[in-house]
């Protein structure tokens, strides 16, 4: 039988965590990109360079990241960003686009966006600290209802509209029955509000091409109980501590963590208060966007 490598961490299977989770958890990366720095060599546990992410570890193993100590995960937080157009939603971008980590207050931790907004989608992107959190919010399981706000051109009547509250299939991709809305005829363009529970790459844009629909602006508004109310394009806001602890169920037991650490000075600073329209829990209510 052969000896174990004294130089490479020894697999644990049983005990411990996944340590894509841990670092993800730890605000590093998500876990999907986690899992590729792992195999790029970014990653070593107690002294030795690891490739794959088939390993647990626990508090008693030593992590870094590009060498350096993989700190404790700070509490977990969630915030609330008003993503202007022209802007992509991914760290780095292949064609030299701006992202939207650029438009942010400089002295904001490292985190990752709840699923995306495409360059030309503008309005709510929520944004964690926390890969529990995020995972969590984008698990279809979850069924939170995604609200836009949407202006095509054309004048879409209810007999147009029909097929995509009952699903459409685009080429060879089912999407699941939306909510959808007629809210005003603007001249050439018509207002639509349109509801969704599990959002797919350009998913409205495809489906109202589908039915000879074309989007000029999109807009989301909410995200579950998360509203975009009357935040600037730009602005960012922290989510109370209340707030996340009762939409998300958060407490001691567990595995995203308890609290939400006040708001930085940046935060604060790049954060719109207008005066807002609120529920009894707190969170803001839909406002129209200004047209």
């Amino acid at each position: 039988m052969s000896k174990p490598d004294p130089e490479k961490p020894a697999a644990k299977t049983h005990d411990g965590e996944r340590i894509a989770k841990i670092l993800s958890r730890a605000g590093v990366a998500s876990r999907r990109e986690a899992e590729r720095m792992i195999e790029a060599g970014r990653i070593s546990v107690n002294g030795a360079q690891i490739t794959s992410p088939a390993l647990n570890v626990t508090d008693a193993d030593e992590i870094t990241v590009d060498g350096k100590p993989l700190t404790a995960p700070e509490p977990p937080r969630l915030w609330l960003f008003h993503k202007p157009t022209g802007l992509v939603s991914t760290d780095h971008d292949e064609k030299g686009r701006e992202t939207i980590y650029s438009a942010l207050p400089e002295d904001m931790p490292r985190v990752m966006s709840v699923g995306r907004l495409d360059l030309n989608s503008e309005g709510l992107l929520l944004l964690t600290n926390d890969g529990g959190i995020k995972r969590r919010l984008e698990l279809p399981s979850t069924g939170w209802l995604r609200r836009y706000r949407v202006r095509v051109n054309g004048r879409p009547t209810d007999a147009v509209l029909e097929p995509l509250r009952k699903g459409v299939t685009v080429d060879g991709e089912a999407f699941q029955p939306m909510t959808v809305t007629l809210d005003r005829q603007q001249g050439a363009n018509a207002w639509l509000t349109i509801g969704l529970r599990e959002g797919r790459n350009r998913e409205i844009r495809r489906a109202l091409a589908d039915v000879g629909l074309s989007v000029n602006r999109l807009i989301r508004v909410s995200y579950g109980p998360f509203q975009l109310g009357e935040l600037k394009p730009g602005a960012v806001e922290e989510v109370r501590r209340k707030i996340l602890r009762d939409q998300l169920g958060l407490d001691a037991g567990d595995d995203t963590g308890t609290a939400a650490k006040k708001p930085t000075q940046a935060t604060r600073r790049r954060t719109a208060r207008p005066p807002q329209s609120k529920s009894k829990s707190g969170v803001h209510r839909p406002q129209r966007p200004k047209r």
